[in-house]
């Protein structure tokens, strides 16, 4: 849900869609993913990030959710390029 909010966001604001836009280019993408839900140990798991390696807080919770997943990468062009989280969980910006 974090990486959906985080698109709904990109989509309004940088890339100026409507909402009419905004809901068919979710809707595509939910296609591809499997989406999960917001629990409190996700939020848990957040907090601890945030405070242990300075992530910000919205960003703490996207890392939660993705180590909650058991992905192993996580795509962010804003956070910390090679950093590995729970042994498993790569951060790698696409763009370098």
């Amino acid at each position: 849900m974090q990486v959906l909010n985080e698109i709904t966001n990109v989509a309004r604001r940088k890339m100026r869609l409507s909402w009419m836009e905004t809901h068919h280019f979710l809707s595509m993408v939910r296609t591809f993913l499997r989406v999960r839900p917001l629990t409190v140990e996700i939020h848990e798991t957040g907090l601890t990030l945030a405070e242990w390696h300075g992530f910000s807080t919205w960003d703490a919770m996207v890392v939660a959710a993705a180590l909650h997943a058991d992905c192993d990468t996580l795509w962010s062009e804003d956070m910390h390029d090679g950093m590995v989280l729970g042994g498993r969980l790569r951060i790698v910006n696409p763009f370098k």
